[in-house]
């Protein structure tokens, strides 16, 4: 519902976005998928390190009336992850119309930092939307294709114009970009810092200061703030700071989400000045540097929208039945996605495994804060290129790499690679 109206929606039980999943490091996951749809789908359990065929790949999908059982061991630290579907040429528009939800890992190390909890934790899928007359507007143009669908409102876990009632204290917020393309430069007003503790693949080695950070589509951060300070009654906002006038997604700002203070609490947080024991993966230890040229437009053969296909890697569309790398099991490489001929922005999401950022060249040319840790999402501006550094799991199969702006993902911007 939005502003009174209501619309028709895709729906993993009822309501825009899916439930939120709690589960402990160690355990195993059953979660049954029964798809009520009129179209093929499936469930990608983005961030997690699964067998092929519960990873949610573009060649798994289940047609109307179809149901499958997806067995997830949980071997991640503890994180912010989430779950969307993945079949191709449609994987945006299911996101768009409601099918996403975030899941939350547990482990003992994270634990015994007895962190922010209960009513101080506080999970915020962050969403841009369209509405024409009272319904949900999936229909990008050619031009939308490009860029990205860009939308008018911002909406928090499904909600049009979210507020929070919070104490004065510390707050934990579990943030997640779920919009298929839209980019955040997310900052609180009156330049209230904040402490990053956790990326993509969870907590950090030590609490990152920042007064903003950019979040990409299927990136996450997690952030503590201390509202100790602040009068009862204070109101203030998280937001969205415009970051570029040279690009479309750049400059505009928006308010994501009110906090209110309204309340004292009892409850006492110091933070901690180390987090976790990150072990960073030696350069040494790569057998090989792979090159993906993401800033190369292809013209002719069609993407997965039905139009032109003209996002591509390496100068190559996908093709579901192409296998376009093959790496061994248990191997060590770097990746460098190359941006730096480009003019629009590109994450690049990697299924199956979890990287360290080695560093950036061009543009911004340094890492941001949840950059120094786990990630499996990793933002390229326009100019800018990145190395990358993996280990694969024992897992064999096929997965896929792609760019999470979704638009340009379903336009043909994925590969395939393959574990043997």
């Amino acid at each position: 519902m939005l502003k009174g109206q209501t619309t028709s929606l895709l729906s993993y039980r009822e309501g825009l976005l899916g439930p939120l999943i709690k589960a402990a490091s160690g355990e195993t996951l059953s979660v049954q998928l029964q798809n009520n749809l009129t179209e093929k789908t499936n469930v990608h359990w983005h961030g997690l390190i699964l067998a092929e065929n519960m990873d949610g790949h573009p060649k798994d999908v289940y047609a109307s009336g179809e149901s499958f059982n997806y067995v997830l061991p949980i071997q991640q630290r503890a994180g912010t992850y989430w779950y969307h579907p993945h079949p191709h040429g449609t994987t945006a528009k299911q996101v768009f119309m409601g099918l996403a939800g975030m899941l939350i890992v547990t482990d003992e190390e994270e634990t015994m930092l007895n962190l922010p909890s209960g009513e101080s934790e506080i999970p915020i899928i962050i969403q841009d939307k369209r509405f024409v007359g009272t319904s949900l507007d999936y229909s990008p143009s050619a031009d939308e294709i490009m860029t990205g669908y860009l939308c008018e409102q911002i909406l928090v876990n499904g909600i049009f114009s979210p507020y929070a009632s919070v104490a004065k204290g510390w707050q934990r917020l579990r943030l997640l970009n779920g919009s298929t393309a839209r980019v955040y430069n997310l900052a609180f007003t009156d330049g209230i810092p904040f402490y990053v503790i956790g990326s993509d693949g969870g907590l950090l080695a030590s609490p990152e200061t920042a007064s903003s950070i950019m979040l990409a589509p299927g990136e996450r951060a997690d952030v503590l703030v201390d509202f100790s300070a602040l009068p009862l009654g204070k109101e203030l906002y998280l937001v969205s700071n415009p970051f570029s006038e040279f690009n479309a997604q750049g400059r505009q700002g928006f308010k994501i989400m009110k906090f209110k203070i309204d309340r004292s609490t009892s409850d006492r947080f110091t933070l901690p000045t180390r987090l976790s024991s990150l072990q960073s993966i030696p350069i040494s230890s790569a057998s090989r540097t792979r090159m993906f040229d993401i800033a190369t437009l292809v013209t002719g053969g069609m993407g997965g929208m039905g139009n032109m296909g003209r996002h591509s890697i390496n100068g190559k569309t996908f093709d579901m039945e192409r296998i376009d790398e093959t790496v061994e099991a248990g191997t060590t490489e770097i990746w460098e996605f190359d941006n730096s001929m480009g003019d629009e922005i590109h994450p690049m999401h990697i299924h199956g495994v979890q990287f360290q950022v080695l560093e950036r060249m061009g543009g911004r040319k340094k890492l941001i804060a949840t950059e120094k840790g786990w990630k499996d999402t990793i933002l390229l501006m326009p100019g800018e290129k990145v190395r990358l550094i993996m280990t694969f799991p024992d897992y064999t199969g096929t997965f896929v790499f792609h760019c999470h702006n979704l638009e340009h993902e379903d336009d043909g911007m994925m590969l395939n690679y393959k574990i043997v």
